[in-house]
């Protein structure tokens, strides 16, 4: 399957579960002083999810082009040490503003992945929020992934910075629920595909989609703290990196190996020879 197809499939699949296609929005923010480039798929939405603006939908799907040089999510110090990250890459999203929240996106995410992509379920794992002393655990989400279907020793629980999602220093945030994939050639090796390897070193296992339950909005007090104060109605916020998603599917090792990226390799290789 081809990066193209795979994008196609992703926005028919949620288009036929009633989300509204939504075009990608530009890379430079609109009105937005707190970002300085587009790095997620909710930047265009981030207003209804503050409810400041209404629109026609309350549920929508689309392939954001990000940029990730900059600010709070920056991967400039990741390119070229690792197989997975770019500065420039397309996210796939879909969001309900509202509408459906976590029992519904957690559905879809399984759904998509293990009946529609044909992942290999012994390859999967799941993270969700272990709790602080500000936010508590998502246990909701670990009882939500068992029931679609996830074995409870494969439901990981992770702190804050794995596992709770904010745009920006303010603005929505919430917990978040990652997937992960194994991408290594013995599955069935408790070795290799193991626990101690998710948000672990390498990239043989990989987070490829985040699913961002938004529930808050983050505010900087005039001493300089925040508050987190529950957002008008908790809504949906996802995110799965279609270069990581292709390499899946393409059974390559690197997202430089998929046919998104490689054709682009080999153009700049040859203008030097």
């Amino acid at each position: 399957m081809t990066g193209n197809e795979i994008r196609a499939k992703f926005l028919e699949y949620f288009e036929l579960h009633d989300h509204r296609i939504v075009h990608s929005s530009p890379l430079l923010p609109a009105d937005d002083p707190t970002l300085l480039f587009t790095n997620a798929g909710m930047n265009q939405f981030k207003d209804v999810f503050l409810g400041n603006e209404k629109r026609d939908y309350k549920r929508a799907a689309s392939s954001q082009k990000c940029i990730r040089a900059g600010g709070k999510h920056n991967d400039l110090d990741e390119v070229g040490k690792t197989a997975r990250h770019h500065t420039f890459f397309e996210m796939l999203g879909n969001f309900s503003f509202g509408d459906y929240f976590k029992k519904e996106a957690i559905t879809y995410a399984w759904d998509f992945l293990v009946n529609e992509l044909k992942l290999d379920e012994a390859r999967l794992w799941f993270s969700v929020f272990e709790g602080d002393a500000e936010v508590g655990p998502d246990d909701e989400a670990r009882e939500l992934w068992i029931a679609a279907g996830a074995k409870p020793e494969r439901v990981l629980g992770f702190g804050r910075k794995d596992n709770f999602w904010q745009m920006g220093d303010t603005g929505p945030c919430g917990p978040c629920s990652e997937i992960h994939y194994y991408m290594g050639e013995d599955p069935h090796d408790p070795e290799k595909n193991h626990a101690k390897w998710v948000n672990g070193e390498g990239d043989t296992t990989m987070e490829i989609w985040n699913l961002v339950f938004m529930q808050y909005n983050r505010t900087q007090n005039d001493d300089g703290t925040f508050t987190l104060t529950p957002l008008p109605a908790p809504s949906v916020d996802t995110g799965m990196g279609l270069e990581r998603i292709t390499a899946v599917m393409q059974n390559v090792k690197s997202n430089y190996d998929t046919d998104l990226i490689r054709p682009l390799v080999e153009f700049a290789a040859s203008l030097g020879r």
